[in-house]
């Protein structure tokens, strides 16, 4: 994970934990003496791609600076069921602070990758790459994308301040594509590239005499999708949209439009199960060094 990246598990996972344990955890402070110590691993319990494990890192250590973790796999690998991911020393009532946190991070995140990998498999053989959607849940953005990175998908645009998209509803507030793209070329000159979406046969057009620097075709069928390629020739970059799955997008692929992006990815993906198991517990050691 890079500074950004980190920065934004810090905000995160203070909040969750701030959440789940406003004054505390109740059973583990009340059973477990402060100084007892636990060995624990994180275990896969299905096949799937791995993100999330510094964030994982992170929120242990928030709950006990002096906690060992033992990296055992890298965001992005692949991974089997039974297979241990992490092995994690430290006081008993940290790890039980922070177990739950870690975990959904852990496997939301390892859900969006591992999800995002299949549809990569998808493009095997093709020029087409994945791009994820601003569909993502509200304050895990950035985690949410990195995740997409590490199933081998490309991030778009974090967010509206990072480049023009002209859709369908900026378009009910204006007389066109033509005069869309010249107000913000007025406005903008050349600092940000422009998308335009669109729907038909005359609005590709339109936007590629506008001076568009990329297209959207949206819920476009396949007919109409090759049109739109062999139109524009190579002239700017197309990306498909709208209702794309694993079964679709394969075909979608072969028109070869050079993206195709998937709000699916972020929106509606399924937790990957990973457990966290203490297996040992005994006095805290002295010395103990962080990894």
């Amino acid at each position: 994970m890079d500074r950004k990246v980190l920065a934004a598990a810090d905000r995160v996972i203070m909040a969750a934990l701030r959440e789940d344990a406003p004054a505390g955890d109740a059973t583990s402070e009340s059973l477990l003496p402060p100084s007892l110590l636990a060995r624990a691993v994180l275990m896969a319990k299905q096949d799937g791609v791995l993100a999330g494990l510094e964030a994982a890192a992170l929120a242990f250590r928030k709950a006990d600076p002096r906690v060992s973790f033992n990296r055992l796999s890298r965001d992005g690998d692949r991974f089997s069921p039974g297979e241990v991911l992490a092995e994690i020393e430290g006081r008993a009532v940290g790890l039980l602070l922070a177990e739950r946190t870690a975990l959904n991070l852990l496997q939301r995140l390892s859900g969006i990758a591992t999800l995002t990998r299949s549809y990569v498999d998808q493009l095997a053989g093709t020029k087409t790459r994945l791009l994820d959607t601003r569909k993502t849940t509200p304050g895990l953005r950035v985690l949410e994308k990195y995740a997409v990175a590490m199933g081998g998908g490309v991030n778009h645009r974090m967010g509206l301040s990072d480049m023009v998209l002209i859709k369908d509803n900026h378009l009910q507030c204006v007389p066109g594509i033509a005069t869309a793209v010249a107000r913000v070329r007025r406005r903008l000159g050349r600092r940000m590239k422009i998308e335009v979406e669109v729907t038909n046969q005359a609005q590709v057009m339109e936007a590629v005499e506008a001076g568009a620097d990329m297209i959207m075709l949206d819920n476009m069928g396949m007919s109409d999708m090759n049109r739109a390629v062999r139109f524009v020739a190579g002239r700017m970059p197309i990306e498909a949209s709208g209702n794309v799955s694993l079964e679709s997008v394969r075909g979608i692929a072969e028109t070869e439009v050079d993206f195709i992006s998937a709000g699916a990815l972020t929106h509606s993906v399924a937790a990957v199960d990973i457990s966290l198991t203490v297996f040992s517990v005994g006095r805290k050691s002295e010395g103990k060094r962080r990894r």
